[in-house]
């Protein structure tokens, strides 16, 4: 396997990655313990689980837990959220003044009905005075931190955002754009429209990255997907649960080199006790053994492992604990075809939840009342 031509280093501001790859900010997912074990197996860019602009602007003890860095994370990425454009505004001079990361990302994909009833994520780009003035707000308040912004294609079949939303950006001054190439109303159930990506990068300035997001889960997928749209990188969600080991696969395919091979079940056993022991590290050792209990079934997708013992690692309640029921695993069984493709959430498309009158005037820049979400992080 051997990397695209066109691929170039991603640069998102002054911070280069050889590697055109970026982790996507998931919930409850990206916390400092899983961006270092990611960061441990290839380069990229790294991202933090999605915090709210009004958590930071009221200093809220839990928002401040979640944006918690390594101190050799480079560049420090964080995204943020928000509905309001005075509250991003002085949200992102406080990540400034307190200087708290290098890069800021902007949620306007998520669809969740908590965020898109509040007019937010991949609500937001239907109303694109509202959106515009918040991107602006954000990157008028950056200074020399570069701001991007991650969207969807729109909120369902009949309503297309992304090119209108994307343009805006680019003329407010974004570092990068990326694109979820599915709608609101799709969540993240069928097939990712990659044909969208390529129409995204045909309109958007050549200098202006353009990033590619939905349904990466191999290197493959992602040299494929470089290769169909023309985009500059990718973004890699769902496709590393229990998978940290893609950024690997991912660094060695874009540098042209072979791929490692896939790890055992004894590596991967390894991997698991080291994601356990970084979010006890991060989390203290309580809560960072129950953390680590939802990556168990993506870690051992595909693998033959007993009932029995799937469910007692799902309950596990300590790292002596862990030892024992990973020392019951058949170590020496070699990576089998059916732990590849998709993993995590799928679910069904449904109708997106909205703000009251929210699709009845696209120009009104009026903020839905409420709109902010709870300052307790994203």
């Amino acid at each position: 396997m051997s990397a695209p031509t066109a691929v170039r280093p991603l640069r998102i501001g002054p911070y280069v990655s050889d590697t055109p790859v970026v982790l996507a900010p998931m919930a409850g997912i990206t916390n400092a313990g899983f961006r270092r074990l990611c960061r441990e197996q290839g380069a990229g860019f790294y991202v933090c689980e999605m915090i709210t602009s009004r958590g930071l602007v009221e200093k809220n003890p839990l928002t401040y837990r979640m944006i918690a860095m390594d101190p050799d994370e480079h560049p420090r990425s964080m995204q943020l959220y928000g509905v309001d454009p005075a509250a991003m505004g002085q949200a992102v001079r406080t990540i400034v003044e307190q200087d708290l990361a290098d890069h800021i990302d902007m949620n306007f994909g998520c669809p969740v009905p908590k965020v898109t009833r509040r007019g937010g994520g991949a609500a937001l780009p239907y109303k694109r005075m509202l959106f515009e003035r918040i991107v602006r707000a954000a990157v008028e308040n950056a200074g020399r931190v570069p701001v991007t912004v991650k969207m969807r294609i729109g909120i369902d079949d009949e309503r297309h955002t992304y090119l209108d939303a994307a343009r805006r950006a680019a003329d407010a001054g974004v570092a990068a754009v990326a694109l979820h190439a599915r709608t609101a109303s799709q969540r993240y159930s069928g097939t990712a429209d990659w044909s969208a990506i390529a129409r995204l990068r045909d309109a958007m300035p050549a200098e202006l990255p353009v990033l590619g997001n939905g349904d990466i889960f191999s290197a493959a997928d992602a040299l494929r997907m470089v290769a169909e749209t023309g985009c500059d990188g990718v973004v890699v969600g769902r496709g590393c649960l229990g998978r940290p080991w893609l950024f690997g696969d991912l660094e060695a395919a874009f540098a042209g080199r072979p791929l490692p091979a896939q790890p055992t079940i004894r590596q991967v056993a390894a991997t698991m006790r080291r994601h356990a022991v970084l979010l006890q590290k991060h989390m203290g050792p309580d809560k960072g053994i129950r953390d680590m209990r939802k990556h168990i079934a993506w870690y051992l997708k595909g693998f033959p492992v007993g009932s029995e013992l799937r469910r007692r690692l799902g309950l596990v309640a300590g790292l002596d604990e862990l030892d024992e029921l990973l020392a019951q695993l058949d170590l020496d069984h070699e990576f089998p075809a059916e732990a590849d493709g998709p993993r995590g959430r799928q679910g069904s498309p449904g109708r997106v939840v909205l703000p009251e009158h929210w699709l009845d005037d696209p120009d009104d820049p009026s903020v839905p009342l409420g709109a902010e979400l709870d300052h307790s992080g994203g």
